[in-house]
């Protein structure tokens, strides 16, 4: 009898430390402290558990010009939490016999073709949507990223064909958005709706998600918006937002902290929704949270997890004792996102930002679920913020570095002649690049189909050039290097990440540029 009561006070005690929320002043002073630390304008953050909205603010400025308070309801581009939403939508294509996830994408798309012959005959919808294609990490994403170009989703699937494996096929996670526009593809032929129409009539209207918009140009009302930010040369400024439109299904969405707390609720509700109308069958609603690509995890992993994966449209994971996570995170210049759910505890938690810096996001996410899981105070803020420091320290000392040679590679008198150097130079799938001189400007690049990617060309060595962008937001600078005939003329051109800290959408090193002209 002892035995059983002291067994039943454990598990009382127990389930007030899993169910233990973390204070709201606690919670504020973090999130003021992490605006701080990691120079975030604005954030907003919610909190979903056991039925109830039990946090829901904003902090900070939703822009750097306006300096209007964010507050819960500021519209954030939620970036590729957006993939969630696509492979719900193929979901129901499924329950109304419409698609099989092993469907090859052919049938629906005929046109639709890879490097590998084999692999095109075999590729199917569920490859399209969990990283497994064999194709690099972010390969072909300069066709939308920056926003400026003009690629369509026709250019997309008629490119993709030119984009060399890394890997083998189905044997390694490499995250790939250009997959996802195909599979937006495959959404608008199985369903006659485009993408946006479908996310927004057949998923946002019945959950309820009154405020948000399945694409930046669809929000009519911008007077509760947020400006994107990042850091240039090494000053935080506001820049445009940034997203083709093309690239919507991989992460076009914009929404809010209620909005996205609607959305846990009603995925945490087994894709019911508050009026009882269920969205998906719970054998395809089963289906999207299955591990189906597996990731590696560290020996000393800090939420103690013993598998990790990708889902559909989804990263789930195991933590502290065998609670499931479902979980992604999204990003575009200027704005980082994170959407947590652990289901078994009902717990949803929404961080939104204006500043490209995932350091904020995992600071307050980590620390309102440690909170809920029974972690002791681990400074999350502390951590990220030593660690955020020491990265940009380390990138900017390389790009800082790079620069001095630069400048020193004036004198020397090694380097090409410009006639050896100017013409166009073209990729099979990114088409042509520009290189012209300028008597008093020197060397310029600039990108044919890609108008906002234009810079100086700055020579480094006698076969080595640095493209430096005049839009210094992207922080994407890379070493253009030269290969040179008999004659000493180039012939081609390859290019180089500088920094580690450049976006992985800035795929650069996936351009083989011959000279055509």
């Amino acid at each position: 009898m002892i035995l059983k009561r002291l067994l039943s006070a454990l598990l009382i005690i127990f389930t007030f430390l899993l169910n233990a929320q973390i204070e709201e002043q606690q919670l504020d002073k973090l999130i003021e402290e992490t605006l701080t630390t990691f120079e975030v304008p604005g954030i907003s953050v919610g909190i979903f558990k056991d039925g109830d909205i039990v946090y829901s603010k904003g902090h900070g400025v939703r822009s750097l010009t306006n300096r209007k308070d964010m507050n819960d309801e500021t519209l954030v581009g939620v970036a590729s939490n957006s993939k969630g939403f696509t492979c719900f939508a193929l979901a129901m294509m499924v329950d109304a016999g419409k698609l099989n996830w092993d469907d090859k994408v052919r049938q629906h798309i005929p046109e639709f073709q890879l490097h590998d012959a084999w692999v095109t005959e075999e590729f199917t919808v569920r490859d399209l949507v969990i990283h497994r294609s064999g194709l690099g990490l972010g390969a072909g994403d300069l066709m939308f990223f920056p926003e400026g170009s003009d690629f369509t989703v026709n250019d997309i699937i008629a490119n993709v064909k030119y984009l060399e494996p890394e890997s083998s096929f189905r044997s390694e996670f490499k995250y790939n958005n250009n997959m996802y526009i195909i599979a937006g593809e495959v959404l608008k032929r199985v369903s006659g709706l485009t993408w946006e129409d479908f996310i927004e009539t057949k998923i946002m209207k019945p959950v309820g998600m009154t405020s948000s918009k399945a694409s930046y140009n669809r929000v009519t009302d911008k007077s509760n918006i947020i400006d994107a930010h990042t850091m240039a040369d090494g000053k935080l400024i506001q820049i445009p937002h940034d997203w083709s439109e093309t690239a919507n299904p991989a992460g076009g969405i914009m929404s809010n902290v209620p909005d996205m707390l609607r959305w846990s609720e009603f995925l945490m509700n087994d894709a019911v929704t508050k009026d009882g109308e269920r969205l998906l069958s719970k054998k395809q609603f089963h289906e999207l949270w299955q591990l189906q690509t597996p990731l590696s995890v560290s020996s000393n992993d800090s939420y103690d997890s013993n598998f990790k994966g990708y889902g559909l449209g989804w990263f789930v994971a195991d933590v502290k004792g065998g609670h499931k996570q479902v979980y992604h995170t999204g990003g575009l210049l200027g704005t980082v996102t994170q959407f947590t759910m652990i289901p078994d505890l009902d717990l949803g938690i929404v961080v939104l930002t204006n500043q490209m810096n995932g350091s904020a996001f995992n600071t307050i996410t980590n620390t309102i679920k440690d909170s809920y899981l029974g972690y002791e105070n681990r400074n999350w803020l502390e951590k990220y913020g030593k660690r955020n420091a020491d990265y940009i320290t380390y990138n900017d000392s390389i790009k800082t570095a790079v620069f001095s040679k630069v400048e020193k590679a004036k004198t020397l008198k090694s380097l090409p002649k410009p006639e050896h150097i100017v013409g166009t130079y073209t990729d099979d799938w990114f088409g042509d690049v520009n290189i012209s001189y300028d008597t008093k400007k020197g060397y310029l690049i600039k990108s044919k189909r890609s108008s906002r990617l234009f810079g100086e060309l700055l020579p480094l060595n006698a076969t080595t050039f640095v493209a430096k962008w005049n839009d210094r937001s992207y922080d994407a600078d890379v070493y253009v290097k030269f290969t040179f005939n008999e004659k000493g003329e180039a012939i081609s051109a390859t290019m180089d990440y500088i920094a580690p800290i450049t976006d992985f959408s800035f795929d650069f090193g996936d351009l083989e540029l011959k000279k055509t002209n």
